[in-house]
């Protein structure tokens, strides 16, 4: 969430520690898998340079995920990690790429998926087929948001999170 093209990264991170300190502060804490994205040599996220690293430490028993595609169950063990029935709380980077994606796959292998909103964000992207306009990234979150919401993905609010952990 690092870089100056995340417009929402301060508020995002806010609320994504949030959510980190809640479910952790449960005297039974959920399952909590770190996804992290490994990209290809030069990539901005490439293995072991500064923008690969998580902003958020996994504590010793949170596993990590490295994934090389949108998807993140797509070519890792997440899968193995996760039964298909359990419900599965989204947070992070980038809501129309991997956000979607994994949203998408958990829905198809009968997960119960929780989106939570300002905990997930994108960039501003620039329309080159359209003239390079400017398409806004709190735009393309809601975009992303509706599409989800259509396709059975459950969204929560930020004043949800307390309650989101108890008794589970």
């Amino acid at each position: 969430m690092k870089g100056a093209g995340v417009p929402s990264r301060q508020s995002v991170r806010s609320n994504i520690e949030r959510i980190l300190h809640c479910a952790r502060s449960e005297k039974h804490p959920p399952l909590i898998i770190h996804v992290r994205n490994s990209g290809e040599v030069s990539d901005p996220d490439e293995p072991n340079t500064p923008g690969w690293h998580l902003v958020f430490p996994p504590l010793p028993h949170e596993p990590v995920i490295d994934k090389r595609k949108n998807n993140a169950f797509d070519g890792t063990n997440l899968g193995e990690l996760i039964h298909p029935t359990a419900e599965v709380i989204v947070v992070g980077m980038q809501s129309e790429y991997c956000i979607r994606a994994t949203c998408s796959a958990a829905l198809a292998r009968g997960n119960e998926v929780i989106l939570i909103r300002g905990a997930h964000a994108t960039f501003d992207r620039v329309e080159i087929w359209n003239g390079g306009a400017v398409t806004k990234a709190h735009v393309l979150e809601r975009q992303v948001e509706a599409e989800l919401d259509d396709a059975g993905v459950s969204l929560l609010d930020m004043e949800e999170v307390p309650q989101l952990f108890k008794d589970r």
